[in-house]
């Protein structure tokens, strides 16, 4: 699953490409996210499109943490049905982190599209309370079919939505499965993945460094 993304681009290209209305939080470049962690994300209000912050690994009042999921698994939940029918978003990114391992090494890569272009993941959110009462809002990402470039290191990938696809999605009126799923096609376009530093497995490091291509001699690591 993918537990590692970017969204390293300015406020005014996510706007452009999306064609965000609001910004709801002080947007910040985000260079590594990892699980629990807050991530920039799309939402549908009011007919127009806004961008907010919510926490990823979505906590259902009944579950564990979803970072991931299959849109299959989510409508054999009745809970899970009416988050996909009410509470869908788009988590924007422009690449995901995997490690490439050969023999007993391995090296952390970043798969992004060969012109950096912004990808728009189909997501679900949810709000909860913890145990104070505080008002939590998570999300997760759809899954689907990996592509040829990503099924080297797993079966599924985001969920890449194209730009009309995106719109659908965001639409309230856009309901069930039949509606949903059609939406969730494997990415057919190329992609382009290069080694980056292995620090991108330390959850704080998030700085311009994580993005930059690595020299292959220096971003092995023992395969521990």
């Amino acid at each position: 699953m993918c537990r590692r993304f970017s969204m390293s681009a300015g406020i005014d290209e996510i706007s452009r490409h999306f064609g965000i209305s609001r910004v709801m939080y002080y947007y910040k470049n985000r260079y590594n996210i990892s699980p629990t962690q807050n991530t920039p994300v799309i939402l549908h209000d009011q007919g127009e499109k806004v961008l907010d912050e919510l926490r990823w690994g979505m906590v259902p009042y009944w579950g564990r943490d979803a970072v991931n999921a299959n849109l299959y698994s989510v409508d054999q939940n009745p809970t899970y049905r009416k988050i996909m029918d009410t509470q869908r978003c788009i988590i924007p990114s422009n690449g995901f982190y995997y490690w490439r391992t050969v023999g007993k090494k391995s090296y952390a890569v970043r798969v992004v599209s060969p012109n950096h272009k912004l990808f728009g993941v189909a997501g679900l959110y949810e709000t909860w309370r913890d145990a104070s009462g505080e008002k939590i809002v998570t999300c997760t990402m759809l899954m689907t079919e990996a592509n040829i470039f990503i099924r080297e290191f797993e079966e599924r990938m985001p969920a890449i939505l194209s730009e009309e696809d995106i719109e659908t999605w965001l639409n309230p009126e856009t309901k069930g499965l039949n509606n949903l799923q059609p939406l969730l096609k494997t990415h057919t376009e190329a992609m382009r993945i290069y080694p980056v530093t292995p620090m991108v497995a330390n959850d704080d490091h998030d700085h311009e460094q994580c993005i930059e291509e690595m020299d292959l001699k220096l971003a092995w690591v023992k395969n521990l």
